[in-house]
C-alpha cells in the first residue's frame, strides 16, 4: 500500500520528536541511580501514563486483536481481571515495601528476603525472558511495516531497534518514562480513532454483532468473556480464574521488573502508590482499545488466514490518508514504549544483579552507568535474533503469555510468602523458585500429552505457583528462619506490628 506524502510525513515527524525528547534527558543523566532509576523523582502521572504504555505495547495491537479475531472478547479478561486487582494489591501492599527498602529491582528484594542464590536464579530467568519479549514487539511491528510500507520483515526490525536503542541507552529512565507520558496521548487517539472508523463502517455495535453471527454458529461464542473448558482455545473460564486472576495477573503487577521499575523511581512512597492506583483508572479503556478491532476485522475481513494480520489490515483498507499516518504513530508509540521500557529493565538486572554483585563489586558509578548501557545494546541486539521464534506458536500473543507463565508463578509463591509469613528461610525461598520454574518447562514441554487445549499457559502458571507455595513452606518448616532484626521492613507482619506499636506510643505520651 505505502503511505501519503501526508501520513509519511506525520510519522517521520513522530519518530523524530521521540529522538529529540529522548536526547534531551541525556543532560539529566548523571549516575547509575539517574540511568536506571530517574533519580528517584518521578511524579505519580508520569509514571501511571508510563506503566499503562509498558503494558500495552505492539504485541498488544496486533496480539491481542489477533486473538479476538479468532477467540472473542475473552481475551479482555487479560486486560480487566488481568490489571486492575493486581494493580491495586501492588499499590497498597507491596510497592511501599519496594520503595522503602531503596532496591533497584526485584531480585535484590529478594536477596534481602532469602538468599544471593534466589536473586541470581530471578534476575537470570527475567533478563532472558525479557530478551525473548523483545524479539515479540519486534515481529509485531515488522508485520505492521510490512504490511503498510511493503518493507521486509528483517529490514523493518532493523529499523524499529534503532529508532528505540538510540534514545533509550542516551536518556534511561527518564526518557523511557516522559516519552511515554506523549506516546500514551497518541496511542489513545489513534486508537480509538481506528474503532470509530471500524464501528461506522460495519453499522455499530449491533451491525458488528450481527455481521460476526452471521459467519456461523462457530462464532456465537466471540461475545462470551468466559469460554467453558471444551471451548478449544486457550481462554477457558477455569483458566481465567486459576491462572490469570489468581496468579498471572498478580505476578505481573507485584513481580514483574519492567512494570515495577517504574515505581521504584517515584518522587516518594506516596508518588509511588498514587501512579499504581492512577495507571488502573486509565487501564480500564485498554480492553475496548486492543480487542474492539480484532472483532471489526472480523466482520470485514473474515477470510484472513493469520489473526495477527487483522490490525494491519484494518489499517491497510480503512483508514483514509493523513488518518493512517496518525494511526501508524499510534502503534509506533505503543510498541516503542514496551521495548524502551524493556531494555531498560533487563540493562538494571543484569547491571545490578549479576554484573556489580558477581563481576566488578567496587567499581566507580561512572563505570556501572557505562555497563548499563552496553547492556542495553547486547539486550536489543538478542531481541532482534530471537524476533522469527514468534511464528512458532499460534500467534504471539500466546507466546507470550507462555514465557510469563513459566517464570511468573514461581516468582509469586515466593513474594507473597516472603512478604506475608516470617517463617519463610532462604532454602525454603531456593528451594521453590527452582522446583517451581522446573515445574513449568516440564508442563510446557509435555502439554499436548496433559491438556486438552492448544497451549495451556493459564493451567501451567496455576500449577507452577502452587508447587512452589507448597515446595517453599514445606522447606521453610525444616530449615533455619531468618533472625527477626534482618527481617524488619521486609516482612507485611513485622511492619505492622511496630507501626501499631509506635501508634500507641505516640498516643500515650499525648496522653
Amino acid at each position: 500500500m505505502g503511505l501519503s506524502i501526508i501520513d509519511a510525513v506525520t510519522v517521520i515527524l513522530y519518530l523524530v520528536g521521540m529522538l529529540l525528547l529522548g536526547a534531551f534527558f541525556r543532560k539529566y543523566v548523571h549516575s547509575s541511580q539517574d540511568y536506571f532509576l530517574a533519580a528517584r523523582a518521578l511524579p505519580f502521572w508520569a509514571i501511571g501514563m508510563s506503566l499503562v504504555v509498558t503494558d500495552i505495547g505492539a504485541v498488544d495491537f496486533v496480539g491481542v486483536a489477533g486473538q479476538a479475531y479468532r477467540f472473542g472478547i475473552a481475551v479482555a479478561n487479560f486486560d480487566w481481571l488481568g490489571t486492575i486487582p493486581g494493580m491495586l494489591i501492588a499499590a497498597f501492599i507491596f510497592i511501599p515495601y519496594y520503595w522503602r527498602a531503596g532496591v533497584y529491582t526485584i531480585p535484590e528484594y529478594l536477596e534481602r528476603r532469602y538468599n544471593v542464590a534466589v536473586r541470581t536464579l530471578e534476575a537470570g530467568v527475567w533478563v532472558l525472558f525479557i530478551a525473548l519479549d523483545l524479539g515479540i514487539m519486534f515481529w509485531a511491528s515488522a508485520l505492521l511495516l510490512h504490511t503498510l510500507m511493503g518493507w521486509p520483515i528483517a529490514f523493518s526490525i532493523l529499523i524499529t531497534a534503532f529508532v528505540v536503542g538510540v534514545y533509550t541507552v542516551s536518556g534511561g529512565l527518564s526518557a523511557v518514562v516522559m516519552t511515554d507520558v506523549i506516546q500514551l496521548v497518541i496511542m489513545y487517539v489513534g486508537g480509538f480513532a481506528v474503532i470509530a472508523l471500524g464501528l461506522h463502517e460495519v453499522g455499530g455495535w449491533s451491525g458488528l454483532v450481527d455481521k460476526i453471527h452471521g459467519l456461523g454458529p462457530q462464532y456465537e461464542r466471540h461475545f462470551q468473556m468466559f469460554l467453558p473448558p471444551d471451548a478449544g482455545t486457550p481462554y477457558p473460564w477455569t483458566g481465567i480464574l486459576f491462572g490469570l486472576t489468581f496468579v498471572l495477573a498478580n505476578a505481573y503487577w507485584i513481580g514483574n521488573q519492567t512494570i515495577v521499575q517504574r515505581a521504584l523511581g517515584a518522587q516518594d512512597e506516596w508518588h509511588a502508590k498514587a501512579s499504581m492506583i492512577f495507571g488502573s483508572l486509565l487501564k480500564l479503556f485498554i480492553p475496548v482499545l486492543v480487542v474492539t478491532p480484532g472483532l471489526i476485522a472480523l466482520a470485514l475481513f473474515p477470510e484472513i488466514g493469520d489473526g495477527d494480520q487483522a490490525f494491519p489490515m484494518l489499517i491497510h483498507r480503512l483508514l483514509p490518508p493523513g488518518l493512517t499516518g496518525l494511526v501508524f504513530a499510534g502503534f509506533l508509540a505503543a510498541m516503542m514504549s514496551s521495548v524502551d521500557s524493556a531494555l531498560n529493565s533487563a540493562a538494571t538486572l543484569f547491571t545490578k544483579d549479576i554484573y556489580e554483585r558477581f563481576l566488578v563489586r567496587k567499581a566507580s558509578d561512572k563505570h556501572y552507568l557505562r555497563v548499563g548501557r552496553l547492556t542495553t545494546l547486547v539486550i536489543l541486539l538478542v531481541g532482534v535474533i530471537s524476533a522469527p521464534l514468534t511464528q512458532q506458536f499460534p500467534g504471539m500473543y500466546v507466546y507470550v503469555q507462555t514465557l510469563l507463565s513459566i517464570i511468573q508463578g514461581p516468582t509469586l509463591a515466593i513474594l507473597v510468602l516472603g512478604m506475608f509469613w516470617k517463617r519463610a528461610t532462604a532454602a525454603g525461598g531456593t528451594a521453590g523458585l527452582l522446583t517451581g520454574i522446573a515445574t513449568s518447562t516440564l508442563l510446557f514441554a509435555f502439554r499436548s500429552g496433559l491438556f486438552s487445549i492448544s497451549d495451556p499457559f493459564l493451567y501451567i502458571s496455576w500449577w507452577s505457583f502452587l508447587v512452589s507455595l507448597l515446595v517453599t513452606a514445606g522447606v521453610s518448616l525444616f530449615t533455619e528462619p531468618h533472625p527477626q532484626e534482618r527481617l524488619r521492613g521486609l516482612v507485611y507482619q513485622l511492619t505492622a506490628d511496630e507501626e501499631v506499636q509506635l501508634a500507641l506510643r505516640r498516643r500515650i505520651a499525648g496522653a
